[in-house]
């Protein structure tokens, strides 16, 4: 038998957010990415039309979702995938906490992921015993690495690997026998130079791998883009041997999309315009928030793409969490994210315009 699994971080957060809610004015909670504004309306008609789903749904996915998901890589990301080189998963979360098991690693060999990041990552390591290994450097990942995350624009740092850094990571993989897998989530929205002007690179570009696949998995989810957290839509793409591995240990575990949901990812891939005018509403909030905290003294770091602001002005991030709290806003914690982001504190801006404003304006009050 494995040993314990670590708490929840999240559960931590209770005192901090009992504390918010005494605010006069009530508790605006900034911590968790969570998306408040509506998903699109041409995704629910097609999830409504689509609720006659008598039959089991495809672990594959419907032919119609995998042309839609491998031509949105294309057309967004510049990437060229075939469609039985893409699988819909049940949100991006479970695949980050089950991809070491279905790529059947154990005890004695290791995980890889940064330094900072979303701690989903070393819970898969946790979860069949593998080492769980925090680091940005590809020179320091063991010998036995069997699987390395790359997570860019970054949770919860919001920076952004070039091609140049993707690129030299998938040699390392590749030199260690490993799998690389880059969580490209939060790809549509970049805030600052370069990247305002140019496209974030996926770690299938043709500039990091050439036309070269092998062992390298691309993930994404609509969560964020399109506002369809609660549908559970994300998908992967990559080297087509290893998305076959991977489909055949879903098909086993029952791992499928709900046949609706497959129909209101085909209707969310296919609509940019929901996409280009949700990064607007997030822009516009992040240009209320990040002054206020830079008025505060807080000095934003990263942050260049992402839903997220990553500040610090030196303190613990506890005693950050506090402070923001008996203004009656959450926040979240570094120490969730690593062992390197001590004085750190996250913000989303998954708030709506209403919330960001206020916490603004409270923020520059205290």
């Amino acid at each position: 038998m494995r040993g314990p699994l670590p708490d929840y971080p999240w559960d931590a957060m209770a005192p901090y957010a009992a504390q918010a809610a005494r605010h006069p004015e009530g508790a605006l909670n900034l911590s968790v990415g969570s998306p408040v504004d509506p998903s699109p309306a041409s995704v629910r008609e097609a999830l409504a039309n689509a609720t006659d789903a008598h039959a089991y749904p495809a672990t594959a996915g419907s032919p119609k979702l995998r042309e839609a998901i491998a031509e949105w890589f294309l057309r967004r990301r510049g990437v060229t995938v075939a469609p039985n080189a893409v699988l819909p998963t049940v949100g991006s979360k479970e695949l980050v906490a089950l991809l070491p098991f279905l790529l059947g690693i154990g005890a004695g060999e290791a995980v890889v992921f940064p330094r900072i990041a979303y701690p989903s990552y070393a819970m898969g390591a946790a979860l069949v015993g593998a080492d769980a290994i925090a680091a940005d450097d590809p020179a320091e990942w063991p010998e036995n690495t069997r699987l390395v995350w790359v997570n860019s624009p970054s949770n919860p740092d919001g920076r952004v690997l070039d091609a140049g850094r993707l690129r030299a990571a998938v040699e390392r993989a590749r030199e260690l026998g490993a799998v690389i897998a880059g969580d490209e989530c939060y790809a549509e929205f970049a805030w600052d130079a370069p990247w305002d002007e140019q496209r974030i690179p996926s770690i299938l570009d043709p500039a990091v791998v050439g036309a070269d696949h092998r062992d390298v998995l691309s993930v994404y989810s609509l969560s964020k883009q399109s506002n369809l957290a609660g549908y559970r839509a994300a998908f992967l793409a990559g080297d087509p041997e290893l998305v076959e591995r991977l489909l055949t240990v879903r098909k086993h575990a029952g791992l499928m999309l709900p046949a609706p949901v497959q129909a209101a990812m085909i209707a969310a891939l296919a609509d940019e315009a929901h996409v280009a005018e949700q990064r607007e509403l997030y822009r516009a909030r992040r240009a209320v928030l990040l002054p206020a905290l830079e008025a505060a003294g807080f000095r934003i770091e990263g942050s260049e793409a992402g839903l997220y602001l990553w500040a610090t002005r030196g303190a613990d991030a506890w005693d950050s969490v506090s402070e923001f709290a008996q203004l009656g806003i959450v926040v979240g914690p570094g120490h969730f994210y690593g062992d390197h982001s001590p004085q750190h504190v996250r913000l989303a801006l998954t708030a709506s315009d209403a919330d960001i404003a206020t916490a603004a304006r409270r923020i520059r009050g205290a």
